[in-house]
């Protein structure tokens, strides 16, 4: 009986309800119920009159069609095409395409790749543990000469910890999204390697880039976001900010601005990433790059990346900085969690090299002084210019006035490698994925300084190079 009631009064009130209702909201009402119902009973597509197509027609039309092609086409004498083949080690000598030359073009700048120690360290690590781990780090793939490595990496480096990955290109580019994710924002420069651009790409992060090396353009850009957080304070709390710049930019040759930056770092309350995969062993008193360089504390940084295929003349890469921070990569480092760990013959070599690096810090003093012997020396070259500071073992030489298409340049450039080539002197030109780079960088002959070449030698490559300037260009 009460609950007879009740839904009497229920009634009562639905009732009531629709006379008091305004009438506004009662003709919205009905027009919804009258969408729906002509919904419920509507067809949902048409379907398309179309006359059957006789057996004749189909085969015209199956002849007629073309698929889209699966790559772009590319002409077969691109340089990716036709190649040079390297015997032997491309050491101080490398023989090219069966004619010896002198190295100027391998980033060998310690001149440890064919180093005795070195090559007996890996030797003997082949004996031991064979050719490679078939195992990711995780799986099976953690040797006690990769956990060696890593430890005398963070104290060679003076930080808590250090990561090494089995492939340099991959440290950066893991690194970066590892902690970068979508709604993060990250200023970096115009000229970041390929390798700092695949990882901003993987991050899905907001991206701001600022003109290469100019700490004004930066600051105008942490500026404007400042702003913007003030407008949505709480957005700004729960997104993170970061600057992702090279210590010596592999495109450029240049040295970055660090002291400028680690003073933005504390002002706008960022984070920085530093890649020294050129300035690793070449910058700095003892080779620690540049960091040493400018007396800068490793606390000041938030994340050291480089790779060991340059002064270590090994192959992968290390991250290094806060042990709470690296061993976030442990867990989210995709180049780390899903690849095999870096053979151990290649993490003995790199100790061995690291050992020569300790062992002899007046190295890093005898590069740096023909690095500068040489940027002299390329100076005033008619028709090219110089790119890159006197410190960098890798310059960079552009023609002073394009020929009007990047094709042509390039072309130029190479009969300029050909030329040297051909009197034995190795050098090379720099390339890059044309349509990927974000910032396209000019067309470059890349003259690479090693600790292995003699005074004579660097005499004899930048006179060479001004004969075939003045042979090619004029």
């Amino acid at each position: 009986m009460a609950a007879s009631m009740g839904q009497q009064w229920v009634l009562v009130e639905m009732v009531q309800a629709f006379y008091e209702a305004p009438t506004y909201h009662l003709i919205l009402e009905g027009i919804l119920i009258l969408w729906i119902i002509r919904l419920l009973f509507s067809k949902t597509y048409k379907l398309q009159e179309r006359s059957d197509l006789t057996p004749k027609e189909k085969e015209e039309l199956i002849e007629e069609w073309q698929p889209e092609p699966l790559v772009p086409p590319v002409s077969k004498d691109h340089p990716a095409l036709n190649y040079n083949v390297v015997s032997g080690p491309p050491s101080h000598k490398i023989t090219v395409n069966g004619k010896e030359c002198i190295n100027f073009a391998s980033f060998n700048f310690l001149g440890l790749l064919d180093n005795e120690r070195v090559k007996n360290a890996a030797q003997a690590s082949l004996s031991k543990y064979g050719v490679g781990t078939c195992g990711p780090r995780g799986f099976y793939g953690t040797f006690d000469v990769h956990l060696e490595l890593e430890e005398r990496l963070a104290k060679f480096m003076r930080t808590e910890e250090a990561i090494i990955y089995s492939y340099g290109f991959a440290t950066i580019a893991s690194a970066i999204p590892a902690y970068s994710k979508r709604g993060d924002i990250v200023f970096v420069d115009e000229a970041a390697c390929f390798a700092i651009q695949k990882g901003l790409q993987a991050s899905r992060s907001n991206i701001k880039f600022f003109k290469h090396n100019d700490m004004a353009d930066l600051e105008r850009l942490l500026k404007e976001q400042e702003i913007e957080d003030q407008k949505n304070p709480r957005k700004a709390r729960v997104t993170r900010r970061f600057i992702v710049v090279e210590g010596l930019y592999v495109n450029t040759g240049d040295v970055c601005h660090l002291p400028e930056l680690v003073k933005l770092k504390y002002k706008y309350k960022v984070r920085i990433f530093l890649e020294e995969s050129l300035s690793f062993g070449v910058l700095g008193e003892h080779g620690r790059g540049v960091t040493e360089h400018f007396g800068i504390k490793m606390d000041d940084i938030d994340l050291i990346s480089a790779n060991m295929e340059n002064s270590l003349a090994s192959i992968g890469g290390f991250c290094c900085g806060r042990s709470f921070v690296i061993d976030h990569q442990r867990l989210s480092g995709q180049g780390y969690c899903f690849s095999a760990s870096l053979p151990p013959l290649l993490a003995a070599a790199a100790i061995e090299a690291l050992n020569i690096m300790e062992e002899n810090p007046g190295i890093f003093h005898v590069l740096q002084q023909k690095c500068k012997k040489m940027h002299t020396a390329l100076k005033g070259i008619p028709g090219l210019r110089v790119i890159g500071q006197s410190l960098s073992p890798a310059l960079h030489l552009q023609l002073e006035e394009s020929t009007g298409t990047r094709d042509s340049d390039m072309r130029l450039l190479k009969e300029i490698v050909d030329y040297c080539m051909n009197r034995g002197i190795a050098l090379t030109q720099a390339r890059y994925l044309d349509k990927e780079e974000k910032y396209l960088p000019l067309p470059s002959i890349r003259v690479v300084v090693t600790v292995e070449q003699t005074d004579l030698e660097l005499d004899k490559a930048a006179s060479l190079i001004r004969e075939a300037a003045e042979s090619v260009l004029n």
